[in-house]
């Protein structure tokens, strides 16, 4: 991916350049089995065991191996069969791991080249990553309070997006924490079922980092905005299922998820029990939590249209939309397997389910990435 830009809220972005969508296409090779393990320890909570890969959409790139290795005591168990059932009781509907729900918090972090490397990211329960313009990307950070990062610090945060409205609404009212929008876009924000919590609206919440340059120097302090709006909903249901993995996946080393100007490319890593991610083509990572991994990946397919209201992030040229509500195509990725199946949400006030041969996929305890892949 060749971030060559930055976002938009109302400062400068001199590196824009909007690129037409290629032609997707599909290759999918054999591997010899093996895959890289070499990366640095992350220092956020323990994510338990796992992941996989692999796709047959357009979209995506996949090139499948049979991956071996010890995985991590507490691994989930993989059977033939699935017991895959919501999750209740003192355990993250999030994650799937033990512990109490907290209150939510979504933030809006950039994932242009010079704001990389992030800060906090590896501490959030759900982490979406969504097309905007110029066909870069943008994360849409998911935490429970319960699992804020160490340092106290995410970032670096940026504007706000129409595609991040409905994915929200899922969570309930929550806290959004961003940083500008569109001058047209901040009434339909001000008018959402959220919490509003951008320097507008808590100042004292945020803060510049000199070493680097504006626009991607601005960081949030999250118990601050959390004691700031307390009443942010609590994490629920929001359709995710964990349990073991069912049969019939496809043992898969690497994939690669594009967007025009923006890719992801996952790695299984049999020692770590996770993903190991890499963004245009370089291994991710944090400034407080290492090398970027997730036990569970999901890409999910959507019909990439424009701004239903028609914003231009860009003159001339529609802003990007990911519509979250409908049905399509999706793989999940876990235990060094992936699983082809559909997503579907009816409408807007419904849950997202992901299932696999018309039955509920379940996903490895820990950290979730959705990627929102253009069709």
């Amino acid at each position: 991916m060749r971030l060559t830009r930055p976002e938009t809220r109302p400062e400068t972005r001199p590196e824009i350049r909007p690129e037409s969508r290629p032609a997707t296409r599909l290759r999918t090779r054999t591997r010899t089995p093996g895959i890289r393990s070499s990366r640095s320890t992350r220092s956020t909570r323990t994510r338990t065991c796992a992941a996989a890969l692999a796709c047959c959409t357009a979209t995506l790139c996949l090139t499948a191996s049979c991956s071996s290795g010890h995985k991590k005591p507490d691994a989930a168990p993989t059977g033939s069969t699935t017991s895959s059932t919501s999750v209740s009781g003192n355990v993250s509907p999030l994650t799937g791991l033990p512990g109490p729900a907290g209150k939510i918090l979504a933030v809006k972090i950039d994932n242009i080249v010079y704001a990389r490397p992030q800060t906090g990211l590896a501490s959030a329960d759900v982490v979406y990553a969504i097309e905007v313009e110029g066909g870069l990307s943008r994360f849409l950070a998911v935490y429970d309070s319960n699992h804020l990062p160490a340092g106290g610090k995410i970032g670096p945060v940026r504007s706000a997006r129409e595609s991040d409205l409905p994915i929200l609404e899922q969570y309930g009212k929550v806290d959004f924490a961003y940083s500008g929008a569109l001058s047209v876009f901040l009434p339909v924000l001000a008018a959402a079922d959220i919490s509003n919590t951008s320097p507008d609206q808590d100042g004292a919440a945020f803060s510049r980092d000199d070493s680097r340059n504006a626009p991607y120097n601005e960081y949030l302090n999250p118990a601050k905005v959390l004691s700031d709006f307390p009443d942010t909903a609590a994490a629920k249901d929001i359709g995710f299922r964990f349990g073991a993995a069912p049969a019939g996946g496809v043992p898969t080393a690497t994939a690669t998820a594009r967007m025009p100007s923006a890719s992801f490319t996952f790695t299984w890593d049999a020692g770590k029990g996770e993903y190991l991610i890499a963004m245009d083509g370089r291994d991710a990572s944090t400034t407080d939590g290492g090398a970027l991994g997730a036990p569970t990946i999901v890409l999910q397919k959507v019909a990439e249209t424009t701004s239903p209201r028609g914003f231009h992030d860009v003159p001339d040229q529609l802003s990007p939309y990911a519509p979250t509500v409908g049905t399509g195509q999706a793989v999940v990725l876990r235990d060094g397997n992936s699983y082809t199946g559909t997503w579907s949400r009816p409408n807007d006030a419904a849950t997202t389910s992901f299932t696999v041969n018309g039955r509920p996929m379940p996903f490895h305890p820990g950290q979730v990435w959705i990627v929102l892949t253009p069709q």
